[in-house]
């Protein structure tokens, strides 16, 4: 395999889904900052109201890498057609699951944002800002379906602009919402459901422009459910540890569980970016597969993962050298600035293996082998990131013991990927897994 020829494949499709991933988490950060300059509670609030919509943005991303996955085999044996259909069907999960989310938050808001705050006055300002940005839901989703099944065809030019620009716009509506309008931490979930919502249009636009049928296909959609199973479940692990993580964070006192926001935003967008080369994985190692072609797939896993590690270093460069200045940004509150203090040495110590794990997760996702991933991320947080973070509670050892605890969950991830990429077993051609 011609090593400068798939670094270019996978840069060209890894640079326009960096800016798709980071465009969402880059509108959170402007969000949370200016968010944050209202004072410590409404940056609280909104701490613990984006864990829980964090976890739409989670199903979201279920539902695209699925998607991805059963686009780019089908798109690898030759059949186009059959892979924008499963488009079609995952954007009537996509959409079905956003107005079911948007809906019972109205109801919901309110019990989890008093189980997680541990604050009455976080608590309700939590459940204003959920209620009104739980609207965006629908369009969130639709995105997220638009974004797997043209990442499955190896179309990341149109979701560049589509979701970039709804996020410039919403960027632009929030601090004018926020202050000039006076509408405060409301105005802020206003801005957010406005990109979500023009987002999902422009994707639904894109795909009825392909001219394929809308009927919804129950064998389709049972073997999308089928295989997003999984994957749900592995996000759900997901959801569990890092709602757990804001409960610990909040029972320290809210300059804890504020400066926790600030270092767990900024996690989550250097993820999603690093994750721009799992996409790539995913579209590159599910067509090559579903062109017959094990040997390659192997081949390009072990450049993938080479290529996260990479990645991972230049993060942890740039994290540390801005440890003084980008907390700043976030909020002027002097304690919430020394527990974001906490955090910062942790942040920056796990990007390098973060880089790899997300690479690999996105080979094994591309490869339709989600039972091992699911199997593995599992373990990874019910056997060690939370025990690891309840003893830091129990113990009192505040932030750092939070972020102790999601270093380990890493590291574990990253030691059991590895043994699988080497096994093979993964690496299973076909259309259909």
């Amino acid at each position: 395999m011609d090593t400068a020829v798939t670094s270019r494949r996978i840069a060209g499709l890894a640079l326009p889904a960096l800016v798709v991933l980071a465009a969402e988490p880059l509108y959170v950060l402007v969000d949370t900052a200016v968010v944050g300059h209202l004072g410590s509670v409404p940056l609280a609030a909104v701490a613990v109201g984006g864990t829980v919509l964090t976890m739409a943005a989670w199903l979201g991303t279920i539902l695209a890498y699925g998607t991805t996955g059963r686009a780019a085999r089908r798109f690898g044996s030759g059949d186009r057609a059959a892979a924008v259909e499963e488009g079609v069907q995952a954007s009537w999960l996509a959409f079905s699951a956003g107005v079911v989310i948007a809906i019972g938050m109205q109801f919901a808001a309110g019990p989890l944002a008093r189980a997680l705050a541990g604050n009455p006055e976080i608590a309700g300002e939590a459940a204003l800002w959920m209620r009104v940005a739980a609207i965006g839901a629908p369009g969130l989703l639709l995105a997220a379906a638009g974004n797997g099944w043209m990442r499955g065809v190896q179309d990341t030019r149109r979701p560049l602009s589509f979701v970039l620009g709804a996020n410039l716009l919403s960027a632009a509506l929030c601090p004018l919402l926020v202050y000039p309008a006076g509408l405060g931490l409301v105005g802020s979930a206003i801005a957010n459901v406005v990109a979500q919502t023009v987002a999902g249009v422009c994707f639904a636009v894109a795909l009825l422009r392909e001219r394929i049928s809308w009927r919804p296909h129950v064998r389709v959609i049972g073997e999308q459910l089928r295989m997003g199973r999984d994957l749900l479940i592995r996000g759900g692990a997901f959801q569990l540890s890092f709602l757990s993580a804001t409960t610990v964070a909040a029972r320290f006192g809210t300059a804890t569980v504020a400066g926790h926001q600030i270092a767990m935003q900024l996690w989550f967008f250097t993820a999603l970016v690093l994750d721009a080369v799992a996409i790539a994985a995913q579209s590159l190692i599910g067509a090559t597969l579903g062109a017959g072609d094990a040997a390659s797939a192997r081949a390009l896993a072990r450049r993938i993962g080479f290529i996260g590690v990479v990645c991972g270093v230049v993060f942890a460069v740039v994290i540390a050298a801005g440890a003084g200045v980008v907390p700043r940004l976030f909020s002027s509150d002097a304690a919430v600035l020394d527990q974001a203090g906490v955090a910062w040495p942790w942040f920056v110590a796990m990007q390098p293996v973060a880089g790899l794990v997300f690479a690999l997760d996105g080979v094994l996702i591309g490869a339709g082998d989600v039972r091992y991933l699911r199997n593995l991320t599992v373990v990874a947080a019910l056997g060690f990131f939370l025990p690891a973070i309840w003893t830091a509670y129990v113990l009192d050892w505040g932030l750092a013991g939070i972020w102790a605890g999601l270093t380990l969950f890493v590291v574990v991830r990253c030691v059991a990927l590895l043994m699988r990429l080497r096994t093979g077993g993964w690496a299973v051609v076909g259309a259909v897994r």
